[in-house]
């Protein structure tokens, strides 16, 4: 079995198209579908089943899929033993959820590249959970810890929440000194449907309905709260990049939350990706002290 052949079979798999591998790969449509075609020749099974929706795995492609992976993640640790002492080089695509990816990761991964100049880091932002068998990132932090799936997790860092407000909203609407207080201002948070995450449902863990101003991006909201549109829950981590907000009856309200590294399984035995996992953990834990006593 010819190792090109298991790549192009994974970039068809992940990208469920032929076309959408054929970009990720910088080759032809057509030749990938004949490349697929060879490997199953060669298998004696087919692979894929093509539905209005693209290319799905059979089941004897979900069960080639795990060695596919193994094989990858071999050659790529086969690569790293060969690289020279420099320091950590190549891309890294790191998965996010948005609170984290703008107001903390940046000056976190700034200093890891200032330290490694040969390495190229993407963020990839999305509120949602991402899905690493497609390989959408490298690694990913997540907000809870997966159940499921050949992952490896390690928590990154604890943080904390409180609620929030500008200080002209506070200044022009009713005084707030307890819990019952809230109940007279306007609230903004995530949009209901669109919660990917039960540790995100903040509101609900407060006792507090559904916000009449709502968005599914955590930059959305705060700058609705730095525009003095109402209160809602910030992360203290991001307070120092908002100086016009204050905390809300803060002994009374706090919220603890915490962030997971989360990488594919048999990514264990490429040694770039534990450096710099390694040197992610080391750096956020970091910033995450400094950015809170800040705020």
């Amino acid at each position: 079995m010819d190792w090109d052949d298991l790549r192009i079979f994974l970039a068809v798999a992940r990208a469920e198209s032929l076309s959408g591998a054929g970009r990720k790969l910088k080759i032809d449509p057509a030749t990938v579908g004949r490349r697929i075609a060879r490997l199953e020749e060669a298998m004696g099974a087919r692979l894929f089943s093509k539905t209005p929706q693209g290319y799905g795995l059979t089941e004897q492609g979900t069960r080639l899929i795990a060695h596919a992976e193994r094989t990858e993640s071999a050659i790529e640790g086969a690569r790293d033993s060969l690289a020279g002492p420099e320091g950590l080089t190549g891309q890294i695509r790191l998965g996010a959820p948005d609170g984290c990816a703008n107001y903390l990761l940046p000056q976190v991964l700034a200093r890891i590249c200032d330290a490694n100049p040969g390495l190229e880091v993407q963020i990839v932002a999305l509120p949602r959970v991402f899905n690493l068998s497609k390989r959408e990132a490298d690694m990913a932090i997540g907000v809870s810890r997966p159940t499921a799936g050949r992952l490896t997790v390690q928590k990154l860092t604890d943080y904390h929440l409180h609620l929030a407000a500008s200080r002209d909203y506070i200044a022009n609407h009713p005084s707030i000194t307890t819990p019952t207080d809230l109940q007279a201002h306007r609230f903004i948070g995530y949009i209901p449907d669109m919660i990917f995450d039960k540790e995100l449902d903040y509101l609900s863990e407060i006792g507090l309905a559904a916000p009449p101003l709502a968005s599914n991006s955590v930059s959305v909201q705060l700058n609705f709260l730095r525009h003095g549109a109402g209160i809602g829950v910030v992360h203290d981590f991001a307070l120092p990049a908002a100086p016009e907000l204050t905390r809300v009856i803060p002994e009374q309200i706090h919220l603890t939350r915490s962030f997971w590294l989360i990488r594919h399984a048999d990514d264990g035995r490429v040694m770039r990706l534990n450096q710099f996992a390694q040197q992610l953990t080391l750096e956020v834990r970091k910033e995450m002290q400094r950015l809170e006593a800040f705020s």
